[in-house]
């Protein structure tokens, strides 16, 4: 019974909470004034007017980066704690082999940290400059003048990259 009704107090928490704040969005769109006009319906950038299209092309090691420092971040929060309770004195006077413990502990969450960093550089993660990929050259009996000959048709597309020429791989 007591966790039906301890249940009931958080479904009942959250209902409030959305109630609270749908009333709130609610009796702002009652009160405040709806005059809009060119200058506040425009994208706002750092107070910037904005240029070109949003649609450019975004390197996506920008955000392979960003994850691996979120990460690695996130990671280093949880050294915080260990330092607090590794220097406790009354957990250092209680028992000595307590700050055994906790070194060694901390040894391997350190560990498995580089281990991960090492592994993501073994990868090429964190280099800038990706290496060219390897394409597979294989013989085969079409000539070269057949892939050229492809290639002009859809020298307008972009499907020109498509198809290798063999003697160039």
């Amino acid at each position: 019974m007591n966790q039906l009704s301890a249940f009931g107090q958080v479904v009942l928490f959250i209902t409030g909470g959305l109630l609270l704040a749908l009333a709130g969005m609610l009796l702002s769109s009652l009160i405040r004034p709806n005059r809009p006009n060119p200058e506040k319906l425009t994208t706002y950038e750092c107070g910037e007017d904005t240029v070109g299209s949003a649609w450019v092309q975004f390197n996506m090691r920008f955000y392979v980066m960003a994850l691996i420092f979120l990460i690695f971040d996130v990671e280093v929060i949880f050294l915080f704690p260990w330092a607090v309770v590794y220097t406790h004195p009354d957990l250092l006077a209680a028992d000595k082999a307590w700050t055994a413990f906790a070194f060694i502990e901390i040894i391997f969450f350190t560990l498995i940290l580089l281990a991960g960093l090492a592994w993501l550089w073994h990868k090429g993660d964190l280099g800038w400059v990706k290496p060219s990929p390897l394409v597979p050259h294989s013989p085969s009996g079409i000539p070269d003048e057949a892939y050229q000959n492809i290639n002009h048709k859809f020298q307008g597309n972009k499907a020109m990259e498509l198809l290798p020429n063999p003697s160039e791989a």
